[in-house]
């Protein structure tokens, strides 16, 4: 699961896209233009990013190049009609990691952006294992001594970032921003309720605590 952003201004094709990306179980913030890209960047942080080149208010050329000099490393691929080789090199020289021209096929675009996610932490490569819970990430399944565990979506892409992350904590806020969509209605007391029905499926009364929470500061995972 990674959280994504789209922008693109044909409206059919990020929608299509949009199923798509929800299918492989990824969250998807989506907009239109330019600058609300630039404010959602700002605002959020994303596992991966799609910009096309050509959307009104700003291009994807230029959210790229601002979004890269404030110091943003996400990995992003730029969508385009512009075939010439030196347009080409001018996105990835702007700061795009990759380069698809319409039309595509969105199985090539998947594979790009599983290359894309492996880059930085090669986080996808394999079952995630802390103490005896083990997650697999593309059968969305965790198991605690070899007992699979029903969770929740949720409750899934709490762990799963928690299990990326261990022993670092993160505020309620941020969890909010890495995990849900942006114009999701969800609460800081619903955080609170995931962890609490975390605790209980994952914990035992003879093991330590592995979801502490650090009082004033949010929630971690203890290995």
């Amino acid at each position: 699961m990674a959280k994504i952003l789209i922008a693109d201004d044909d409206e059919a094709l990020a929608g299509t896209l949009i199923e798509w990306l929800k299918l492989e179980k990824h969250v998807v913030d989506a907009v239109n233009n330019g600058v609300a890209a630039l404010e959602h960047l700002k605002a959020f942080e994303y596992d991966l990013i799609i910009l096309d080149w050509a959307m009104p208010e700003m291009t994807g050329l230029e959210v790229c190049q601002q979004y890269r000099a404030a110091g943003g490393n996400a990995p992003l691929i730029m969508l385009t009609g512009r075939g010439a080789v030196e347009e080409k090199m001018q996105g990835l020289d702007g700061g795009a990691d990759d380069y698809l021209t319409k039309p595509f096929h969105f199985k090539e675009l998947t594979a790009r952006m599983r290359a894309l996610l492996r880059r930085p932490a090669q986080l996808n490569l394999g079952n995630l294992t802390i103490r005896d819970i083990e997650l697999d990430p593309i059968a969305r399944k965790v198991s605690k001594n070899g007992k699979e565990l029903a969770l929740q979506p949720l409750e899934f892409r709490v762990l799963e970032f928690l299990m990326k992350h261990p022993q670092q904590v993160f505020s309620p806020e941020i969890l909010l921003r890495r995990i849900w969509d942006s114009d999701a209605e969800v609460s800081h007391d619903a955080i609170y309720a995931c962890m609490k029905r975390l605790r209980k499926k994952l914990e035992s009364p003879d093991e330590a605590p592995i979801l502490v929470t650090v009082y004033g500061a949010g929630y971690k995972l203890e290995p």
